[in-house]
């Protein structure tokens, strides 16, 4: 047999595998030596495929698509530094548990270390950062290489899902010919009449009933609890927390990514304002708990973080289903590798119920005054105060819609001024680099799997903006839907928060970082919408307006960063002071 028809067999049961796995898309970036499985993914009747050009935009694209459907993805490049630049996705799919299938065509063996062009050692390329890895079989047509390739297909997405969560790497080494034949009449056969080649089952982790009983006893002790809830994606997890808090009568710190904050559950017991008034020590030392049990990733204050790294005397528990160490304070005595709702669950049938007591009142007490100062914050210096824009924002979006908040300042602005709502609003971030690279493609993205009747929204800052430039191309390709409100106060807004901003005379230079760019041009570039509000009032009916339109929407607020620092500042001030007046005088 041929060596095109044996390279089209391999491919083809490696791609019909992958989606019998479950995978429905993959994202591909051009390229020569990727041919054979680019083309055999656009030609299987199952896969979507996404052809994105820039491959450091490709690889966030395909993170969010991840993300949004909690399934892998598939990402294809062909070889050579094509695959360097999926890196930044591959390190925050790592950190923030998506499951991504990062497929990598390459030289065969003979091509390897020898001088050839477009060819570098692609071996372990992502290094830890992928949960595992492989370098693939030259293909043949026999029938023990057909069923290894399904085989790699059915293993390698059942490994990204399998906990914790995340990227797996395949290098595939190609000969040329690399033209697949698309009229072979048994393209996609299996040599078995199984329906799948192997099914791969991930598992869940549960603890013995007897440590949940311990559990149960050890809180039904401990009057003065705080359940505090990061980012964590299961549906069933609110209405467990809020069951869980109502039995104990503990309050819920609600990180926005944990989504406690928004939707019909039960919100009374949810504080969503502890960023503002834990920055003030006294405060939280009248309101220090005696235990804390911690559900998903930490949370994104930094007050809050501090709180929990000072206080060793506080019995702080920490639960993960997906069996992982997220837990940098050091503080922690005891891990816990179980599912959060069943625990949660579970719980609620052993522990005792809880009389009311001021323990709860007191926390909610402080939360409503902080919610009424955060709600009242005033533009000064001449511009929009950007602590404003969720604020504002939250009032004009939709009943049902999805929110993806750019790091450095948007996801700490979302984190101070995104209060407790009904509307069914899901927050997103890439919170596990922090990195301010890829988050339009990552928007764009999750965009894909929103449907029409949830709209996307992105809140970026414009030096995360100006990274991912690129991205936007993805929107005008494949006619995709998201409103973009870029934030731009000309520079580096987080920097001004920190001690280099006391450092004057290189600060601009080496941190505040102006462009002067005007953005506008680059909607014209990639044909989006633009508008640029001078007032709240405009922006609301921007953001009204883009909710009905089709494409890509761009609203820039232009903000100052010189009075933002200001500004905030003496918010969170005000907070303090007048929650010591009215309560711990």
């Amino acid at each position: 047999m041929s060596a095109n028809k044996s390279l089209t067999l391999y491919a083809a049961s490696f791609v019909d595998e992958l989606s019998k796995a479950g995978v429905r898309d993959a994202v591909i970036s051009p390229g020569s030596r990727s041919t054979p499985m680019a083309m055999l993914m656009a030609e299987h009747p199952d896969l979507n495929i996404h052809v994105l050009i820039d491959e450091r935009s490709a690889g966030f694209f395909a993170l969010g698509m991840a993300k949004m459907q909690q399934r892998p993805v598939a990402l294809l490049c062909t070889s050579g530094t094509a695959a360097a630049n999926y890196y930044p996705a591959v390190v925050e799919a790592f950190y923030s548990r998506v499951p991504l299938l990062v497929l990598t065509a390459d030289r065969p063996h003979e091509l390897r270390d020898v001088g050839a062009p477009q060819a570098i050692d692609q071996m372990h390329l992502f290094g830890r950062y992928a949960k595992w890895f492989a370098d693939m079989a030259v293909p043949e047509h026999t029938a023990e290489l057909l069923q290894y390739g399904r085989t790699m297909a059915a293993r390698a997405a059942g490994k990204a899902i399998s906990s914790p969560s995340g990227p797996v790497h395949l290098n595939f080494p190609f000969r040329e010919p690399l033209v697949p034949d698309l009229e072979s009449e048994d393209l996609w056969t299996s040599l078995n009449s199984r329906p799948k080649q192997v099914q791969v089952t991930a598992g869940s982790s549960v603890i013995d009933v007897s440590e949940v009983q311990r559990l149960a006893d050890l809180l039904s002790e401990e009057k003065k609890g705080l359940i505090i809830c990061g980012e964590l994606r299961d549906p069933d997890f609110a209405e467990a927390a809020v069951k869980l808090s109502s039995v104990l009568k503990y309050p819920i710190l609600a990180d926005p990514l944990s989504n406690l904050r928004t939707g019909s559950h039960d919100q009374s017991s949810v504080i969503e304002c502890y960023d503002a008034f834990m920055k003030d020590e006294y405060i939280t030392e009248q309101l220090k708990p005696e235990v804390i049990i911690r559900f998903g990733a930490m949370p994104v204050s930094k007050p809050l973080f501090l709180f929990l790294k000072r206080t060793a005397d506080i019995r702080q528990i920490v639960v993960d289903g997906q069996g992982g160490w997220r837990e940098p304070t050091l503080m922690a005595a005891e891990m816990i590798e179980c599912m959060e709702s069943w625990l949660c669950h579970e719980l609620i049938k052993q522990v005792k119920i809880q009389e009311d007591t001021d323990w709860l009142q007191s926390w909610k007490k402080v939360n409503l005054v902080s919610r009424e100062l955060l709600g009242s914050a005033e533009d000064k210096g001449g511009g929009l105060f950007e602590g404003n824009v969720f604020r504002e924002l939250q009032h004009a979006l939709p009943q049902k819609c999805h929110v993806i908040a750019g790091n450095s300042m948007p996801i700490r602005d979302l984190d101070n001024y995104f209060l407790n709502t009904e509307k069914d609003i899901a927050l997103y971030a890439n919170r596990g680099a922090n990195g301010i690279d890829g988050i339009v493609s990552t928007a764009l993205g999750m965009s894909t799997g929103a449907g029409t009747d949830h709209p996307t929204f992105l809140v970026i800052g414009d030096l995360s903006f100006y990274h991912d430039m690129n991205g936007l191309l993805a929107a005008k390709m494949h006619k995709l839907n998201l409103t973009i409100i870029l934030v731009n106060n000309d520079g580096g807004g987080i920097f001004s928060f920190l001690p280099q901003s006391k450092e004057e005379k290189h600060f601009e230079t080496l941190f505040g970082t102006p462009t002067g760019l005007d953005f506008k041009h680059a909607a014209d570039l990639y044909e989006a919408s633009y508008s640029l509000p001078e007032t709240w009032g405009e922006f609301q009916s921007a953001v009204s307006d883009a909710v009905i339109k089709q494409g890509l929407n761009i609203i820039e607020v232009r903000t100052n960063r010189q009075t933002r620092v200001s500004i905030h500042r003496e918010l969170m001030n005000r907070v303090s002071q007048e929650i010591r007046k009215k309560f711990f005088k």
